[in-house]
Formats: structure tokens, sequence, C-alpha cells
């Protein structure tokens, strides 16, 4: 569906050329400070702009319309609302007869039975990671003293960035990248041993952001190359750290007080402006097709702020799922 979490709760909305889109919040404590400034940094994070990302500018000025009263959340669910302006409906007419490879456009015609909005890539769009985004504000608010630290590690084939980027473009293609994610001042105590561990729920959120393909926590698929001995961290002190983590923060699906550490990979952008030769439809033979409309050359350029928001909604809930708990422990 398109919700998640069970004490911090999500439902996200919007299709990316529909009058709007936005994120439904419910179970935010009352009492945090908030305003629609607080939004800014993250949204600029996300903002579109820099060499290779898409020419479409939307403001992205976020509408608080529940769940604050006086400058503070009051406890009922919150909705963050951002209006589309800058669409152009027309530059995806020709997806229905001829969807794009690597895209939603077939798929979303089977699943919706031919009644889905096909505009800019409707629900499946990246542009509908701006409400994950604004619930990682949130998110982060709950989760005070918790510090994150997101990247761009690399993109393309992990050589010259900008090189990379320039021959993507004058091709007409694209290229993916990796996006690293470190947690920091993160309790111990975290997640569930088995199909709510902290990896299993991460992951959840995750590979719901469009494009991704892969998810490492700690050494990841390197771990399997090495010894135990290798691999194992060392307890140091009393209070559990560690001299290595390349566990990444998380032993038996629970977070260990150590740092998180997790890398995310991103497929390049599936609409490129090169010709390529796909099935029409409508004509019932391959055929060749022509992307227009505007796209990222590598849409994780303005992925580490979404990667973030997505790990602080999967701890922000765990967090209160916890303070519950103990909450009923100790009473």
């Amino acid at each position: 569906m398109n919700s998640f979490g069970r004490l911090f709760r999500l439902s996200i909305f919007g299709e990316s050329h529909g009058p709007a889109i936005g994120i439904l919040l419910d179970g935010v404590p009352p009492g945090i400070p908030l305003s629609e400034e607080d939004f800014s940094a993250d949204i600029s994070r996300r903002r579109p702009g820099a060499k290779g990302t898409t020419l479409r500018h939307e403001t992205d000025l976020p509408l608080i319309e529940s769940g604050c009263y006086k400058g503070r959340t009051s406890g009922t669910p919150l909705l963050l609302r951002f209006q589309n302006s800058d669409t152009r409906h027309g530059d995806y007419d020709a997806f229905i007869q001829q969807p794009r490879p690597g895209h939603a456009d077939y798929i979303a015609g089977v699943k919706y039975f031919g009644c889905q909005d096909a505009r800019g890539g409707g629900h499946f769009s990246g542009r509908i990671t701006l409400g994950l985004v604004a619930a990682g504000v949130l998110a982060k608010k709950i989760l005070a003293g918790v510090t994150f630290n997101s990247q761009l590690l690399g993109m393309g084939d992990g050589g010259n960035t900008d090189e990379a980027m320039t021959g993507a473009m004058a091709e007409g293609d694209s290229i993916g990248g990796v996006v690293s994610c470190r947690v920091t001042h993160l309790a111990a105590g975290l997640g569930e041993p088995f199909f709510d561990s902290l990896e299993s729920l991460l992951a959840h959120v995750i590979f719901a952001i469009p494009g991704v393909r892969g998810v490492e926590f700690g050494d990841g698929f390197g771990a399997a190359s090495m010894r135990g001995g290798e691999h194992n961290d060392v307890f140091v002190d009393e209070e559990g750290r560690t001299d290595t983590n390349h566990c990444g923060g998380i032993n038996g699906g629970i977070s260990n007080g150590n740092p998180l550490e997790l890398k995310v990979a991103f497929k390049p952008t599936a609409s490129i402006a090169r010709e390529q030769l796909t099935w029409d439809f409508e004509q019932k033979k391959m055929a060749p097709l022509c992307i227009g409309g505007r796209h990222d050359i590598c849409f994780a350029l303005r992925a580490p702020v979404i990667v973030e928001a997505a790990v602080a909604v999967v701890l922000a809930d765990l967090h209160l799922i916890r303070q519950s708990c103990l909450r009923g422990c100790f009473s």
C-alpha cells in the first residue's frame, strides 16, 4: 500500500503532474516546534539545479494543513501538501501506446486496468519522494540528538564522475550512483530479531524510493569474502563500543549503539534522450522511441537526503515503539 509505520505512520499521496503531492503523518508527538521554514534545508538538498538534474522547477513550498497549532505539533494527524505548478502533460501522451523501457508505464496500466495517471510517471515518479523528505524532517525532530550524514559516494563506474556525467549527457544517456548514510548517537535496542529486524524495515522503506537497486549494511556483500575473525567487531568497553564496525551498527536485527552505516545503489535514470527500439502496443511491432521532457541524467545526485529521510522515519517509529515498551515495563 502507500503507508508505513506503526506508531509514527506515514501515508504518501499524489502524482507527478497532478494538482499536488504530499504526506499525511499520524502519531507525531505533540509539542514539537514546527514551521514551514523547518523544511527548507532538506528540501533544498533534494531540489534540482545542479548539472545533470532535471530542468523542472517547482517552488516546493510546504503547506501545513493540519496537525500544527501556534507553531507546535498538536498530536493529531499532520498533513503536508506541495503544489505542482511546472507541469507539461503533453510530454507523456505517447507512453500509453509505447511504454518507456525501464519505467513503470506498462506495469501501471496492468496494475490499475488502464485507469492510472500516466503524466510524468504518475505515482511512480521520483517527484513523490518530496513527501518522504518532509516526513524525514519530522522524524529527525523526534530523534533529537541523533545525527545523520548522507552523501553521494560515486556515479557511473566510479571513475571521474564529472567525465561520466558529461559523456552520458553527450550521448543522450544516463548514469547511476551510490549513496551512503551514517547515523551516530543512535540508541541501542531498536529493532526486532526476525521479520521486523532493523535491516528489514530500513530496506522496506529504502526500496520504496524509485530507482533503488541494492542496499548494503556495514561490509555488505564484502562480508561474504571475509573470515569470521576478520568480520567480528570486538567490544572495547562496557558501553558496547567496538573497535570496528563491519556489521554496520546492527546485531541480531537490533541497533547496537555503534554508528548505523549503509550504502544504497541507484540505477541509471530510465528516461533517456537516446533513441531506443521497443514495442509499440498500438502498431503491434517494434518501433523507435525518443523520450522528450525533463529528466535527471543521474537521479542519485539528489538522493542522499531522500535516503536519509527513509532511514529517519524507520528509526523514529522504532524509537517511539521502544519508548512505549519502556513506559510499560517501568510503570
